[in-house]
């Protein structure tokens, strides 16, 4: 289980420091793995803003891109293939070491033309998730600001090991808690506003086979799926989550934050009501991973009249998953 300090202190009101919290969490069983700060593997890496680029003249998959740096103008060749003028992105100068995999950035000549440093990807900072090409930081990170502090990763991030039964300590709110029952601060309140409904859902759910105690879930009409602010894609970054999109970042956050299990389904997608089961022997599943599973049975799965749309807890499905044409969802 990861989580920042920061994050810690949105729930635990407490002056301890953090050293105590480590220690205490420890004594209360929840064992520390690792305290990890970024601020010093980052420090050679700051934000840029490519001004122009253009192909290569020698290579096609190739782009020569003009940069602002915090110390002026540079060129950089680059091949990732989101790389165009107007982004903001991560410079690493002569000097400086790629976390991923240890390279030492030099001024090179790349197919003739001069390189002065390196336009990154979270894979090469080692930031976890899959890399399409490299970083784009939000537009109002300023060039020449720290890459951690743009990140939001100059925060520690602290791993315990949570043994299976304690998994009231699987999120946020749940470690929180067990450290102001150890006198290491208060809880904070948390609001509980009352959202009412205004009709009845058009999606119902049974539950068989004894498959789970509680499943809850509402219909939301009229939403509008795209990408998450920056401050959430950060928060989820830090923990070695990568932002999918609003809707799917929202449920991954909430299961972190709180420790309740959220999934989002597309109900254009949905065949007929949903039923909280146990899978069959050599039932197929698409998940959302790309991958397609022959599952054992006694499972716990949620499905509609065509199949298995997800694991309970573990994973969703690709077949209802929402994606930028999304309106409506469960």
């Amino acid at each position: 289980m990861k989580f920042t300090l920061s994050w810690l202190k949105e729930h635990l009101d407490t002056t301890a420091t953090l050293e105590e919290i480590s220690k205490a969490l420890t004594s209360a069983g929840l064992e520390v793995e690792s305290i990890s700060d970024r601020t010093l593997a980052l420090a050679p890496f700051t934000v840029a803003k490519i001004l122009h680029a253009e192909k290569h003249p020698e290579a096609d998959k190739l782009r020569v891109c003009r940069v602002l740096a915090n110390v002026g103008e540079l060129q950089v060749v680059c091949g990732a293939p989101n790389a165009r003028a107007g982004i903001h992105v991560v410079l690493a100068q002569e000097g400086a070491v790629i976390p991923g995999n240890g390279m030492v950035i030099k001024k090179s000549t790349i197919r003739n033309v001069q390189s002065n440093g390196m336009l990154c990807s979270s894979d090469e900072l080692a930031l976890g998730g899959a890399s399409d090409g490299i970083i784009e930081l939000p537009l109002t990170a300023e060039v020449g600001q720290s890459v951690a502090e743009a990140l939001g990763l100059n925060d520690p991030v602290i791993e315990i090991a949570v043994t299976p039964n304690r998994a009231d300590c699987l999120s946020v709110r749940g470690i929180a808690r067990d450290l102001a029952a150890a006198g290491l601060g208060t809880l904070k309140p948390m609001a509980e506003p009352i959202v009412k409904a205004v009709s009845s859902s058009n999606v119902t759910v049974s539950i068989s086979d004894s498959a789970c105690q509680q499943f809850v879930g509402a219909t939301i009409k009229h939403v509008k799926n795209g990408e998450s602010p920056a401050w959430l894609k950060n928060r989820l970054l830090a923990i070695g989550q990568r932002s999918i999109s609003a809707l799917v970042d929202i449920t991954n956050y909430v299961t972190m934050d709180l420790g309740r299990p959220l999934h989002v389904y597309d109900t254009t997608k949905l065949s007929g009501n949903l039923r909280v089961r146990k899978s069959e022997e050599n039932e197929a599943f698409k998940a959302l991973n790309g991958l397609e599973y022959t599952l054992p049975a006694g499972l716990c799965v949620i499905a509609d009249s065509s199949g298995v749309l997800a694991l309970g807890g573990v994973i969703g499905g690709a077949d209802s998953g929402c994606d930028e044409h999304t309106t409506e969802v469960f």
